[in-house]
């Protein structure tokens, strides 16, 4: 029996078999999951039309006779894949009898095996294991990925998914770069829930809210943060606000390879350096559509109004610059705009802006003031206004813990900031 030897990507192999099981997945409802380890190579040298038959064999009998909602298919090698090594392919925890699996086995997939050389491994705590031999696609070439330039080393993931099984398999793909990864809400809260530090923020799609967009969207105008929703493959693409770009499942090491460059392709040749000198908190868990079938607890929503309440009074006793002419300069300088001119927008942006900000409170029209919160900051921290700034801050704040309710006192606040910059601007301007 000839033995076939051409090039092949295990990444196309797995994304093939994903599809080809999609019917079945769907009529029962299972996840498929990829665990592969940073030992497997990206390229091998062997039959794929046969392993591909192997796996669907295989993963079709367990997905017609398991009552779990969740497969995990993992992959691992030696570490020194030096020429050719056996792969291991394991699935545990089917919930299906051993002696089934193995008649099933021994009846389906000896041919294949013979193909491939391969062997059903028995003396093993997984359910089914199979070590498929294949070579490596070039001699000496152990590091199967690598990033095409040096800004793309040396960043912060933080990855929200309900889904552990899920997290702990892209979170190894990442460390893989050498990324350093927080898994999870109670990790984030152990960063002070401050987003700052982090380059990349994974969400999964069925927690996100048009209204954490709006809060990511103003955060992504002090850093750099890159959004991504992590997506089933059949999701329709939506219009979002501040969203990147998407991860779509089955995530493997070549999607988390594709989507690192995807990021950070247009920063190559330099060393983003930013500044931690302001915190940007998010409560995650609370903005996130998580739980939100419960109500909230009276004693909870009382906490949260007097935490808002305190974060309020601190930002309260800062005295911050109506109009800082250096952070306005600097600001625009690096945007290749001209100071004047954005101070000269400022003033046919916002003049009489007090009105409207008076009118959408009073009609309650959420939307239009989110809208409205995102604009102002994004105008205010252009131009160095720095006290109106914080004020467009504190209302972005009771949109994130949900505090309308502390809205009414705002607009006048608001009037009040507004013509002392109005006032400054106008100073600046004749001085031209």
């Amino acid at each position: 029996m000839h033995k076939i030897e051409k090039l092949f990507d295990i990444n196309i192999v797995l994304m093939t078999l994903f599809s080809s099981l999609e019917t079945i997945r769907e009529e029962k409802d299972i996840e498929l999951i990829y665990d592969m380890e940073a030992t497997i190579p990206k390229e091998l040298r062997g039959d794929s039309d046969v392993l591909l038959r192997v796996l669907s064999k295989v993963l079709t009998f367990v997905c017609q006779n398991t009552d779990k909602k969740e497969i995990v298919l993992s992959l691992d090698a030696p570490e020194d894949f030096v020429y050719e090594e056996f792969i291991s392919f394991t699935i545990k925890d089917t919930h299906i009898e051993k002696d089934k699996i193995l008649e099933f086995l021994d009846a389906n997939i000896n041919y294949e095996l013979k193909i491939l050389e391969g062997k059903i491994v028995y003396e093993n705590d997984a359910d089914i294991h199979l070590d498929l031999p294949f070579k490596i696609s070039e001699l000496g070439h152990r590091r199967h990925y690598r990033l095409p330039d040096i800004s793309m080393l040396g960043k912060k993931v933080l990855l929200i998914c309900e889904n552990e099984t899920i997290a702990h398999s892209i979170e190894k793909m990442f460390k893989y770069f050498l990324y350093d990864v927080d898994v999870g809400f109670d990790a984030f809260k152990a960063q002070g829930n401050d987003l700052t530090p982090y380059d990349i923020l994974i969400v999964d799609d069925h927690l996100n809210t048009e209204e954490f967009e709006h809060i990511i969207a103003r955060i992504q105008q002090n850093i750099p943060l890159k959004y991504v929703l992590l997506k089933d493959a059949h999701i329709v693409e939506s219009k979002t606000i501040s969203v990147t770009t998407n991860l779509v499942k089955p995530v493997t090491e070549e999607s988390v390879y594709e989507l690192i460059i995807s990021l950070f392709k247009n920063q190559t040749g330099r060393r983003e350096v930013r500044s931690h000198s302001k915190m940007n908190i998010v409560d995650l868990e609370n903005v996130l559509q998580v739980n939100k079938d419960h109500e909230m607890p009276v004693n909870q929503s009382s906490k949260i109004q007097e935490s808002l309440e305190s974060m309020i009074e601190k930002r309260r006793g800062l005295e911050l610059p109506i109009l800082d002419k250096a952070i306005g300069e600097a600001n625009t300088k690096n945007m290749g705009l001209s100071y004047t001119h954005e101070l000269k927008n400022f003033l046919d942006t916002f003049e009489r802006s007090d009105l409207y900000f008076r009118e959408i409170v009073q009609e309650k029209s959420i939307h239009k003031m989110k809208e409205f919160c995102i604009d102002l900051e994004r105008h205010a921290k252009l131009i160095g206004a720095e006290s109106l700034f914080r004020l467009a801050e504190t209302l972005s704040l009771i949109f994130v813990y949900d505090k309308l309710d502390m809205l009414p006192i705002y607009p006048g606040k608001y009037h009040i900031e507004l013509e002392k910059l109005i006032e400054e601007i106008k100073k600046e301007l004749q001085m031209k």
